[in-house]
């Protein structure tokens, strides 16, 4: 086994598709100190810059003092703390929603929501660019698991029409790796007409969109009845950590009763709950950061575009500029380091053969100097990427 394993790792490298993790030495913020060398960051997801907010940290300090590091058990077990309970019912009232359960993670939180629900004879559907978690979920469930081409909904009608079973379509709100949005007025009346589900994962959109940064299901204006499950995360715009499933009570009841990732998981910490909390009326009143986001991306997508680059049709803080191979990706990550800036080759499979770019994510904590500073080294480097066919 030791011999297949440095074949396949000697066969990452030599298709520039080898992983390696940089050791962060510094708070969570666009400069940042990253082995041992000082950056601007522009592939973080904390999007209004709230993971090193001080009102934020000192609620995590003082829950921890109050309830301890550690939650000590699964929620079924003695782990849901009144601190879990509060949140859960705080993000229900934001979303407009029943009732919200809280996730360890955002993978569990997919993962776990579809296999509660998808039981054999079932059928899911799902967007081809969703996040790894939600095709993941899929393709381990008991449903029949078909993807439909991305943000074609005449596709996904085809496919619904092929079977008459019980079935969820599954999509992103926002995707994670393009920064394009889900049409979900669009995605509701599809599914409404076959009688699906319809779930979406809004971990990029809530916060962001919307109003109060309820994210993409309040931004088209829809509600529970249009969206019966709604996933979110606490790791990007909350700056905290943990993930949440909103729904119906009888869906949060299910899956308190059927989803293996919340039943057999140790409860996010309390004092993690109780920062997150405190993110959240941040949120509510974060139009100012929300407006400076829209004006940050407005103006790189304006100066990049006439450098000749080639950008996604993106409509969030994640500007992803297209490069098409592994290899260019990885050599203008590196030299853009070298000026002093830190942003991300995202090469296959986390997305498309030759579809690699580097994935600029802007937070509202940037200043325009720092946005100078990228702009600058863009136009330096642009000679690195050929003038290829848009990607399609």
């Amino acid at each position: 086994m030791l011999k297949d394993l440095k074949l396949r790792l000697d066969k990452q490298k030599d298709a520039s598709l080898y992983r390696r993790r940089r050791l962060l030495q510094s708070p969570q913020s666009p400069s940042q100190v990253i082995n041992n060398q000082k950056l601007v960051s522009f592939c973080s997801n904390d999007y209004l810059g709230l993971a090193n907010h001080p009102q934020v940290i000192e609620a995590f300090i003082q829950g921890a003092r109050k309830h301890g590091v550690g939650s000590g058990a699964s929620h079924l077990v003695n782990g849901h703390h009144q601190a879990h309970h509060s949140l859960e019912e705080e993000l229900a009232d934001f979303l407009g929603y029943p009732s919200v359960i809280l996730y360890s993670t955002g993978y569990m939180a997919n993962t776990g929501s579809i296999h509660a629900l998808m039981e054999k004879g079932s059928r899911l559907l799902e967007d081809r660019l969703n996040h790894a978690s939600l095709l993941d979920g899929g393709l381990s469930s008991a449903a029949s698991f078909t993807r439909y081409r991305h943000l074609d909904y005449d596709h996904l009608e085809q496919l619904l029409l092929k079977e008459n079973k019980p079935s969820m379509v599954v999509t992103d709100g926002v995707f994670s790796m393009d920064g394009d949005q889900a049409d979900l007025q669009t995605l509701s009346k599809v599914s409404k007409k076959h009688g699906a589900w319809l779930m979406v994962d809004d971990a990029h959109g809530i916060g962001i969109c919307g109003p109060q940064g309820r994210g993409s299901v309040a931004q088209f204006g829809l509600d529970s009845d249009a969206v019966q499950v709604l996933v979110g995360t606490m790791g990007k715009a909350f700056g905290t950590f943990g993930a949440f499933v909103a729904g119906s009570t009888e869906l949060t009841d299910s899956l308190v009763q059927f989803s293996r990732p919340y039943i057999y998981t140790t409860a996010l910490p309390p004092a993690i709950a109780e920062a997150s909390r405190v993110s959240l009326g941040l949120i509510r009143q974060a139009d100012d950061l929300r407006n400076r986001l829209v004006g940050l991306q407005s103006r790189f997508r304006t100066e990049v575009l006439s450098m000749g680059f080639q950008l996604w049709n993106s409509v969030s803080p994640i500007q992803p500029i297209m490069v098409g191979s592994s290899e260019t990706a990885i050599q203008l990550s590196a030299a853009l380091e070298q000026k002093g800036l830190l942003v991300t080759a995202i090469r296959p499979p986390t997305v498309p053969a030759n579809s690699a770019r580097l994935r600029v994510t802007f937070s509202a904590s940037h200043t325009e100097e720092q946005l100078d500073q990228l702009l600058q080294a863009l136009f330096e480097l642009r000679h690195m990427v050929e003038k290829n066919e848009p990607y399609q």
